[in-house]
């Protein structure tokens, strides 16, 4: 019996400190509504592409009507790529895409900011970092290796295995810095 109101002291006396110091954690800055919880390249092989995608986490509330506004640094060397995406209340995490890149180099540090608003158009929070892919798009084929609903086998890259072609992707990319 004495055993058992020890463990049951123990365990409120576990919960209290537990508790105690779930208040004291630090949620960062009191403007901060959302922080960055992931940031990658994705390459499809199987369609050729690669894209930046950066993962957001709210850390209060969502409103109606906020939206975040990606500016991506454009490997190709061209003017900046802009994508915006509506934050929606219920959900644990905005993903935002990029369009498919061109260009892209191996251990180069890309930059990428992102604006959040609200429904007025208000700027609530900026954030600043920066990517770097861990493989160069050379990697990937030079067209979709398949087409269609039924992803047929490409006809373009027929004679060639590896998917790439004789002129390559057909991009001049700038000289790596």
């Amino acid at each position: 019996m004495a055993e058992r109101r020890f463990l049951c002291g123990a365990f409120a006396l576990f919960a209290v400190a537990s508790l105690a110091l779930a208040g004291c954690r630090d949620s960062g800055k009191e403007s901060e509504h959302f922080e960055l919880s992931g940031r990658l390249f994705v390459f499809n092989y199987r369609v050729a592409t690669v894209q930046y995608l950066v993962t957001l986490r709210p850390l209060k509330p969502v409103g109606e009507g906020e939206v975040a506004i990606a500016t991506f640094e454009n490997p190709d060397g061209g003017e900046a790529l802009v994508v915006r995406q509506q934050i929606w209340p219920l959900n644990d995490k905005v993903t935002i895409n990029s369009p498919p890149l061109e260009c892209v180099v191996k251990d180069r540090p890309y930059k990428v900011s992102i604006r959040i608003e609200d429904a007025k158009g208000g700027v609530m929070q900026s954030l600043e970092t920066t990517m770097v892919s861990a493989q160069d798009q050379s990697v990937l084929p030079d067209k979709p290796l398949v087409v269609g609903p039924l992803y047929e086998p490409n006809p373009e890259l027929k004679g060639h295995p590896g998917g790439h072609l004789p002129g390559g992707r057909g991009v001049t990319c700038p000289p790596a810095a």
